[in-house]
């Protein structure tokens, strides 16, 4: 399909498969499949694109809304009776609240005239959430065309691959789809199609190759790069503007965008100053530290979850294990630090240097000091992987018993005060030597 190639790019293979699993209309597709990747790898934007292009029946849920399973069930049931109502009908809302009344309500909202004789689709985002509701809840979506005995495929759509969600009592398979991570070239192809009628597109591929070439090491998120790209480009094409260079005069082009291509690493993946007042940063050639919200990011460059994974990686180096009882334990009684200091203990571990410690230990903390709920993502993995790269970490070892790998963080006391104080953690009070 011409149309659809020109609006997804670089997802060929994929559209391909899932316009295959779909087949005709009146076809059966199949039962259930799951979508999975990184974030920003196109899993929603291909999937309602094509459904949508298609014109097929479908409802689209997001699971972090939907948190409980009568909110979910009756988001989907209610889409679904609106999707099948006239548009002179008034559809009431309808209530369930629980699995076997989904079963019984489905099968009557698709008996409607524009529902018969085609598939219809019920596309979960963030299916990650699902694991955390009832229990039957997941082995009913993955045969929910068995239930209901019509012709319905449901879409999951995760960053966690399908042997998380696997239960231990098993379940019906559904069809597994990889969306991998886009290329520096798929990138580029991605960002250059969004050139603005008034600037060839030549010019604004320039651009963006000059973009990626600042940020791809530290930044592949698709939706941030589009979000950088629109934000710094009146800056970079500004001595156009004024007739001091001419669209090809890329090294005067270059030297004018420089300076706030490096102020603009400094929030990445962040969004503490709004579009306006980061334009009146680059307007004023402001300094980014003296913006309120930006004050210790112009020395720390790490993605948000990153600095709770250094942080806890510090605390796991620095604080004996089984210290960590009474620092993330909300009723751990009390217990006196006289009580359980040995000899050897009475130097401080500051002076020791850090200790290596199991991948399982560093994940405990990091739940305990991480406000909100942190899924095990690959994401999160890979973030591990890069401090590792960016020698944050070192790698020393494996676990002896879990055959798993150990760590031994290499920042200083300061350095880690400095992360900490750019997520609000106080960090000195969950330090065995400071107490």
């Amino acid at each position: 399909m011409p149309h659809l190639e020109n609006v997804v790019l670089c997802r060929e293979s994929q559209v391909s498969t899932l316009q295959s699993l779909f087949g005709e209309r009146h076809h059966f597709s199949f039962p259930s499949i799951f979508i999975y990747g990184h974030t920003a790898s196109g899993k929603t934007y291909v999937t309602q694109t094509l459904l949508k292009t298609l014109e097929l029946p479908h409802v689209f849920v997001n699971c972090v809304e939907c948190f409980t399973l009568k909110l979910l069930l009756e988001q989907i049931l209610n889409k679904l009776n609106h999707f099948s109502s006239s548009k002179d009908e008034f559809s009431t809302e309808i209530t369930c609240e629980t699995l076997n009344d989904f079963v019984r309500l489905f099968k009557q909202i698709t008996k409607a005239e524009n529902l018969k004789d085609q598939t219809v689709y019920i596309v979960l985002d963030k299916a990650e959430y699902l694991r955390d509701m009832e229990a039957n809840l997941l082995p009913g979506f993955l045969r929910l065309q068995e239930l209901t005995d019509r012709n319905v495929t449901v879409i999951f759509l995760s960053e966690i691959v399908w042997e998380k969600f696997r239960p231990n009592t098993g379940c019906f398979e559904p069809f597994v789809l990889y969306f991998p991570d886009y290329s520096i070239g798929n990138l580029q192809k991605i960002l250059s199609h969004d050139h603005p009628p008034e600037y060839s597109a030549d010019f604004y591929a320039a651009y963006i190759n000059i973009l990626l070439g600042v940020f791809y090491t530290v930044c592949r998120d698709l939706k941030e790069l589009r979000h950088l790209a629109i934000l710094n480009f009146p800056k970079y094409c500004e001595p156009v503007v004024k007739g001091e260079a001419s669209e090809r005069d890329t090294r005067k082009l270059w030297r004018n965008i420089e300076p706030h291509l490096k102020k603009a690493m400094q929030t990445v993946y962040l969004r503490e100053i709004s579009s306006s007042q980061w334009e009146k940063l680059q307007k004023d050639d402001t300094d980014p530290g003296q913006l309120k919200g930006l004050s210790a990011h112009t020395h720390v460059e790490l993605p948000y979850y990153s600095k709770f994974i250094l942080i806890a990686a510090y605390l796991a180096s620095y604080n004996p294990a089984r210290t960590d009882k009474r620092f993330f334990l909300k009723h751990h009684g009390k217990i006196k630090k006289t009580n359980f200091l040995k000899k050897h203990e009475k130097t401080s571990n500051h002076l020791l240097g850090p200790k290596p410690f199991p991948l399982d230990r560093l994940l405990a903390i990091l739940y305990s000091i991480v406000d909100s709920r942190v899924a095990p993502t690959a994401n999160m993995f890979s973030q591990i992987t890069s401090l590792v790269t960016l020698q944050l970490l070192t790698q020393v070892g494996h676990d002896d018993q879990l055959d798993g790998p150990k760590y031994r963080c290499t920042v200083s006391l300061d350095f880690i005060r400095a992360i900490a104080r750019t997520v609000n953690f106080d960090i000195i009070k969950y330090l065995y030597d400071f107490l």
